[in-house]
This record gives structure tokens, C-alpha cells and sequence, in this order.
């Protein structure tokens, strides 16, 4: 398995999507968001997504897919980042509200991704797997043990 590498052929066969393609029925984003309350134990913003900010488009459960993205990292050894959450767009679950968890990633990688930087920008090939995941930075929807990961230019 390779990991770090150019994208090869198996990698091109991986399906591209957009953040939009994880939201059920293409829903606009705007749609999934409600309102949120400061919990003030915390000192923190808890977002309140309607129902369709939780609902997982389980039509890409077990595809190949191809997404960028960023990462925040969460497992970080010497080697580099073994765990992370790919996310949208930068900043998200830091200093503003998480988005919701049809719109997180949580990709783990048997080779670690050597850049370590917060907000690296990525994409990530392996298969989705459509299953929530609770973390101490966010409620995930989507899970992936990454291939491929490799810098993102646009």
C-alpha cells in the first residue's frame, strides 16, 4: 500500500467529490445549519444543526472517493500525523463552530503524513465508510483509512 505517493492509476480510479456530495439529497449547506447556544461551563459555541446536518449520504458508503480537503490533526508522532479530521474549509472546529457531521472526515493513516502543519491542504483517496464518530473536537459522520493522501494544488 502506498501512501505519500503521485497519484496513480488506482488513485484515478477513485470517484472525485465535493463537500456537497456528503450532504443527503444535495441539500444547500445553508439548509443544514441551525442555530447554536454558548455553554458557558465550557466557554465554548455548540452549533445546533437541523436533522439533516446529522443524516449521512449512505449512497457513498464503501466507495472509493477522492476528497479535498483540510487537515486538523490529531494524532501526532515524530513520524507525523497519524490521525487526523479532514474538514472543508480552514479553521473549522477551532475558532469557529464545527461544521456539521455530514461535512467531517475522520481519516486515520498507517503512513504517517510527514508535514504536521495545522490546515494542511490535502486529498485523501480510500473507501468511505458512512459511520458516526464522537470526538472531543466534534461529532464526525464519515470515516476513511486513507491510501492515498497527497498535497492539494489547485
Amino acid at each position: 500500500m502506498a501512501i505519500l505517493t503521485p497519484l496513480s492509476v488506482r488513485a484515478a480510479e477513485a470517484r472525485r467529490i465535493k463537500w456537497s456530495e456528503l450532504i443527503p439529497g444535495n441539500l444547500p449547506y445553508a439548509e443544514i445549519i441551525g442555530r447554536g447556544r454558548i455553554d458557558t461551563d465550557k466557554d465554548i459555541w455548540v452549533p445546533e444543526f437541523d436533522a439533516n446536518g446529522s443524516q449521512l449520504n449512505t449512497d457513498l458508503d464503501g466507495q472509493r472517493i477522492t476528497l479535498a480537503g483540510y487537515i486538523l490533526p490529531l494524532e501526532i508522532g515524530s513520524e507525523g500525523v497519524s490521525e487526523f479530521v479532514l474538514v472543508p474549509y480552514v479553521g473549522a472546529c477551532i475558532h469557529t463552530p464545527p461544521p456539521p457531521p455530514n461535512q467531517l472526515l475522520f481519516v486515520t493513516s498507517v503512513v504517517p503524513w510527514p508535514q504536521g502543519n495545522l490546515w494542511d491542504a490535502v486529498l485523501v483517496t480510500g473507501v468511505l465508510q458512512a459511520q458516526p464518530l464522537d470526538t472531543e473536537v466534534a461529532n464526525i459522520g464519515y470515516q476513511m483509512q486513507a491510501e492515498y493522501i497527497e498535497p492539494y494544488r489547485a
